[in-house]
């Protein structure tokens, strides 16, 4: 069986076909990288540039043809940082889809860890050891304790060499009070979770990604070391990459390139990538860095082939049917369980907190709850219609220990969680009894907010607050890091609940509400 897995990241697209040899084994038998850098502006404008979205739709287009033409089985996709958070991402996915045919699975930071995890573990003997791995990408850095048999923490921050190149607006060399700003915003930003990989405990740690990789090899070959044949395994000195980075710090971009083993796409922003690294690993208290050739695409590949290996039983610790029916149905349709239950918590958190304008109970309450959890299953089968496919899903499958009322209103509710709001002009919309057209409305605009709260997938918002008047239902959401984005998303995508429940609707983040009002206290 052949596979091929495009990690479509912040700085690079990178390909590579897989033949795979046993469950849990395969051999790569061709890679392809591009540095379309979809990053580049994304966290300061919020948008991908013209450039490099056709750039993008480009290189993905030729990659999926040559995997076609070497006879790959299935075709393996995973978007990352810049496509969760550019406000143009979903319009880069839907050209996608048109160009390829192909629907990528936008994955969630702490995802994007676990699967980084599983290929440094088919890659670097572990042993006994306890491993912090950590990759550096565009956009984010993810950070995980696990050994060879279990995972014990994982986390993504967001931090990345073309993140923080927007802090800084271009590509020049940067001064003593630069290095001191960028510091301090990696040590506010990275702080929490080093710590709690420390309360963790490792043995040591363990590098992957293009900028890792690089300053790796290129602080190895300053201190007068050869050039790698293989990186993976090779363990680099803390001191040496302090001493690259320094370095970088003064030179032009231009000088960065003619750098060994830094090429002309990573000048750009390499000097930053190694402030980063040497930050993190101080942060870590350890003194050196092995290296690691395997990352994401890897992992998609193991995960692929682990995942088609068991049966649907995995999930059968679930607490009772119907939540183990639902897990199966996510499983088969390679959704996200923890990903889309944090969209339930967030929907039944608004079902809650707006009771008193609505009326409902328990019944109405479950039916969101499993609507939040497979309103995405349909992703399985395309993306332009994924909203639709869920609800076909849902219907035909008719999982166990659910009446047909409630696979009706569940599928319903999938259906309307985006695009087109629901109405009587819409035939199957139509056919409902008038409670249950309210119903849908109510609890779609609910679901829709609480989709969009989870726009990143990185699941930063963790609780909501509301405060009803006669006129507006104002929204306040708390959470971690930044939470523009989730924000943006969600004032978007409540004109479905407002109609509903006959309310102007504010949505804002809590912190910044105490600020401006501190009766709200």
């Amino acid at each position: 069986m052949k596979l091929a897995a495009i990690d479509i990241g912040t700085n690079s697209i990178h390909m590579i076909i897989a033949e795979a040899t046993h469950k849990q084994s395969f051999k790569i038998i061709d890679r392809q990288k591009e540095m379309a850098k979809l990053g580049v502006g994304v966290f300061a404008s919020k948008y991908i540039s013209d450039r490099a979205f056709k750039v993008g739709i480009e290189t993905i287009h030729r990659y999926i043809q040559l995997a076609e033409e070497m006879g790959v089985d299935e075709i393996l996709t995973a978007a990352t940082s810049a496509i969760r958070e550019a406000q143009n991402g979903e319009k880069f996915l839907r050209e996608v889809v048109a160009k390829t045919g192909i629907c990528p699975r936008t994955i969630s930071g702490k995802e994007e860890a676990r699967l980084i995890f599983l290929a440094v573990r088919n890659s670097i003997a572990l042993e006994d050891d306890k491993a912090l791995v950590l990759d550096i990408g565009g956009g984010s850095t993810e950070a995980v304790v696990g050994d060879r048999s279990d995972l014990f923490f994982r986390d993504s921050m967001p931090l990345g060499v073309l993140r923080l190149l927007d802090m800084f607006e271009n590509k020049e060399s940067v001064g003593t009070e630069g290095r001191g700003i960028l510091e301090a915003h990696i040590q506010f930003v990275a702080g929490k979770v080093l710590e709690k990989t420390r309360d963790v405990g490792f043995d040591r740690v363990i590098g992957t990604s293009g900028t890792i990789r690089t300053m790796g090899e290129a602080a190895h070959m300053a201190a007068g070391g050869k050039s790698f044949e293989w990186v993976n395994a090779e363990v680099v000195p803390l001191e040496k990459i302090c001493q690259l980075t320094q370095e970088l710090l003064k030179m032009k971009v231009e000088e960065r390139a003619e750098v060994e083993a830094v090429s002309e796409k990573r000048a750009d922003a390499i000097h930053l990538g190694g402030v980063l690294l040497v930050k993190l690993l101080n942060l870590a208290g350890v003194e050196e860095i092995t290296l690691c050739d395997a990352s994401l695409r890897e992992g998609m590949i193991l995960d692929y082939l682990e995942r088609h290996s068991q049966a649907a039983s995995a999930f059968s610790n679930c607490q009772n049917l119907r939540y183990r029916q639902a897990a199966h149905l996510i499983y088969k349709y390679d959704a996200d369980w923890e990903e889309n239950r944090h969209t339930a918590n967030l929907a039944l958190q608004l079902f809650d907190r707006t009771q008193e304008l609505h009326g409902y109970g328990n019944f109405e309450r479950e039916i969101l709850e499993f609507a939040a959890l497979l309103h995405n299953i349909g992703m399985s089968i395309s993306f332009r219609k994924h909203h639709k496919n869920s609800r076909f899903l849902i219907k035909r499958t008719a999982p166990r220990g659910f009446t047909n009322e409630e696979i009706l209103l569940i599928g319903h509710l999938a259906r309307y969680h985006c695009k087109a709001k629901p109405t009587k002009r819409h035939k199957k919309f139509k056919q409902l009894s008038k409670y249950h057209r309210h119903l849908i409305k109510r609890l779609a605009g609910i679901l829709r907010i609480s989709v969009a709260l989870n726009k990143t997938k990185n699941q930063r918002v963790e609780q909501i607050f509301c405060q009803v008047s006669k006129k507006t239902l104002e929204i306040n959401v708390a959470g971690t890091d930044n939470i523009e984005v989730e924000i943006w998303a969600a004032r978007r995508s409540c004109e479905v609940l407002a109609e509903a429940l006959e309310r102007q609707i504010k949505i804002q983040d809590r912190l910044q509400t105490f600020s401006l009002d501190p009766d709200l206290r």
